[in-house]
């Protein structure tokens, strides 16, 4: 079996960061963690994943806060990535109202475990679904969308596929956790 280090492969930037690496850590809106100062290390990178990420982490999205974090901690749990984990729910577990048992659930359970209602369940069902098919039968689909709405099932599909693209970066530049954060296997 081929070796696999654990030691980052691309150091973040440190401060002081000159002028364009500045500009892009201010347009991504929160606090330099070592993911963004990789970023920033192509600040013409760091803008476009920043126009991005700022729709999806304002009012504009469809989802709700609970159904946005549901989906990001579920597929970055199923993708084993624990830096991206361990900031989200560090960040936004409290926000999303999750309790001990659902981060649990989250990070090794199933959408069927009882410590979730029919809206939480179907939001987990379709990135199980997602993650393992790459696609949603008609039922899930249906199922979603009567929870939430169309424009709120085009979110999760595109939310779930962006963070299955973080969790392959953040695995593969071997992140180490931030301060004050826990893996997937402390939740």
């Amino acid at each position: 079996m081929p070796r696999i280090s654990k030691q980052p492969r691309i150091e973040p930037l440190s401060p002081p960061y000159d002028e364009e690496a500045g500009q892009a850590l201010d347009l991504l809106g929160h606090s330099p963690i070592q993911l963004f100062r990789v970023w920033a290390r192509r600040p013409e990178l760091a803008r476009s994943i920043a126009g991005w990420g700022s729709y999806y982490f304002s009012r504009r999205s469809a989802l709700t806060v609970r159904q946005r974090e549901l989906v990001i901690d579920r597929t970055t749990a199923l993708c084993g990535a624990d830096y991206e984990w361990a900031v989200h729910v560090a960040g936004f577990a409290e926000k999303a109202g999750f309790d001990g048992a659902q981060l649990a659930s989250l990070a090794a359970g199933r959408p069927t475990d009882d410590c979730w209602d029919a809206s939480d369940r179907a939001v987990l069902e379709a990135v199980d679904e997602l993650h393992t098919t790459f696609d949603l039968c008609d039922d899930t689909w249906a199922n979603l969308v009567s929870v939430a709405n169309e424009d709120a099932a085009l979110d999760l599909v595109l939310i779930c596929g962006w963070y299955h693209a973080v969790s392959f970066a953040v695995r593969a530049l071997r992140l180490p956790l931030e301060p004050g954060t826990d893996p997937i296997a402390a939740s």
